[in-house]
């Protein structure tokens, strides 16, 4: 990072509101994103919106972000822009997994996401699931008492690999919705509603429903070490489950967890976290 011409801190905030932002001030065709999943989506939403930039992704957390072409673009942006993934990722455990134990926890809880829904989705294959599958048991046994940092890292490539090809649906809708509109961390989020949006999926998907077990075993011991437990304790107030659950339900996502939950279904499942 010395070496760059220009340094530039990604604040907090929604993706596509901070791309905008910065766009006017960031230049070059190289972008080097060293941070967690904002700072890299902000990167690929940058570089998406100026091509042919390429961006260079190092995270620093379990977010999978950069092995994936999902992400925002900057707001205002003209349609027909095409989203980017990172053309050079460097992944090392050391720093991709260093967070200390409870946020590197629930960061784990949505690389374990990733790797929960791939598998279920229209866009499924079997290298993805295979990759999926893997990271299911690297994070079962990465977050053990004595956490596994290298499995974990190895995990989150996985599950980001994973979600990458095949999409994402009901879970990731949800989760996604608590980030946006409520401010929770994508860690928390994920690490709070995997224990519920799981049963959702095991009845559409009921071929996946021992795999959805162990992801739902393994959330429940992780999220409370992760002060993750329930959405009362992330701070999202009763009163604005409804309203939560029809955002949800205007994402067009839904449709790749078939059939598509209503309003009132993530209603009960954001009830059921709380």
């Amino acid at each position: 990072m010395g070496r760059a011409s220009v340094r530039h801190v990604v604040p907090p905030g929604r993706v596509d509101e901070i791309a905008a932002e910065l766009r006017p001030a960031v230049g070059g065709v190289t972008l080097v994103a060293l941070g967690g999943g904002r700072v890299i989506d902000v990167a690929k939403a940058l570089a998406a919106a100026e091509p042919p930039r390429r961006v260079v992704a190092i995270p620093t957390t379990l977010s999978g972000a950069e092995m994936t072409a999902i992400h925002r673009l900057p707001a205002g942006s003209p349609p027909g822009l095409r989203t980017t993934r990172p053309a050079v990722v460097v992944n090392d455990p050391g720093l991709s997994a260093s967070q200390p134990e409870p946020e590197l926890l629930a960061s784990a809880m949505n690389a374990l996401g990733h790797a929960a829904e791939a598998p279920l989705t229209p866009g499924a294959n079997p290298v993805a699931t295979m990759a999926a599958d893997r990271a299911v048991e690297l994070i079962a046994g990465g977050v053990s008492e004595d956490v596994d940092r290298d499995a974990l890292a190895l995990a989150a490539l996985l599950g980001g690999y994973a979600i990458g090809g095949a999409g994402y649906g009901l879970h990731h809708v949800m989760s996604q919705t608590l980030v946006r509109e409520a401010g929770l961390g994508h860690g928390p989020a994920n690490a709070g509603m995997l224990p519920h949006t799981t049963a959702a999926l095991a009845e559409r998907f009921p071929a996946r429903a021992e795999a959805l077990d162990l992801v739902r075993e393994v959330a429940l011991v992780a999220g409370p070490r992760a002060g993750a437990a329930r959405l009362r304790d992330l701070g999202v107030p009763p009163e604005r489950i409804a309203e939560l659950a029809e955002v949800a339900a205007l994402r067009p996502e839904l449709r790749l967890t078939p059939p598509p939950a209503e309003a009132s279904e993530l209603a009960a499942i954001y009830r059921a976290a709380w």
